[in-house]
Formats: C-alpha cells, sequence, structure tokens
C-alpha cells in the first residue's frame, strides 16, 4: 500500500490531488487494474468531479456549508460535527480505473481530498488492485 500526503490549507476545501495520484501509478509501474483510494480521516473524503473551471470546486464548498453548517443543532463536544456529516455525504474512497498506465477519467474530471476540518496535513491510501 502506498500514501499520498496532503496539506490542506482552509477550514472547508477541495484540494486536486489528481497529479499526485498520476505520480503514484507511473512511480510504481501500475498498468492495467484498478486503484483504490482511501482517507483514512473522518473528516476527510475523497470525490472526483469537474476540474476545468474552479467554480465548480467553489460552488461544492460553498453550498455544502449552507446545506450542513458549521453551527448546528450538533452534540459532538469538538466543534466539528458538520465535518463528519459532510465527510459522510462524500464517502471516504474512490476507484478508478488505470488502463496502459493512465488513469481513466472523464475529460474533465480531477480527482479531489474534501477537507472539512483544516488546515491540516492528511494522508490518503493507495492501493493498488492490477488486472
Amino acid at each position: 500500500m502506498e500514501t499520498i500526503q496532503v496539506r490542506t490549507h482552509e477550514r472547508e476545501e477541495l484540494l486536486d490531488i489528481t497529479t499526485a495520484v498520476r505520480k503514484a501509478v507511473n512511480e510504481n509501474g501500475w498498468s492495467d487494474g484498478a486503484l483504490l483510494l482511501y482517507c483514512p480521516h473522518t473528516t476527510g473524503a475523497i470525490t472526483v468531479n469537474e476540474g476545468a473551471d474552479p467554480d465548480v470546486v467553489r460552488d461544492i464548498v460553498v453550498n455544502m456549508r449552507k446545506l450542513v453548517p458549521h453551527r448546528g443543532d450538533y452534540h459532538h463536544a469538538e466543534g466539528n460535527s458538520d465535518a463528519h456529516i459532510k465527510s459522510s455525504m462524500f464517502g471516504c474512497d474512490q476507484m478508478v480505473i488505470v488502463e496502459g498506465g493512465n488513469l481513466q477519467l472523464g475529460t474533465w474530471q480531477k480527482i479531489y481530498f474534501c477537507e472539512f476540518d483544516g488546515p491540516r496535513t492528511r494522508k490518503l491510501w493507495v492501493k493498488w488492485l492490477g488486472a
């Protein structure tokens, strides 16, 4: 299993990790199979979404704040219940197909680490599921 370390700078942000994932594929010589990306943090997540227009990422972050506000009717004493809820909504993993050593993403797609309780240094687990 490989790890990718990410450093977030905001409490809530979507950080493009596509280049780091491609680097892991290339450095390990992974060619044909699938790659499991897993976030072992309960206030982070992984998603695939549009990467061409930065307004998409902005819209996701801003509107998630409206859907699940930071302050609300929460009992969790750490003050980050919204982050746990957002993480559950997005999910802790993504499976990406790799063919010929290339990530099989759509034209506009990027892989994002979703930070909901930053800024922090995080790690992602990368598991190769070769053919």
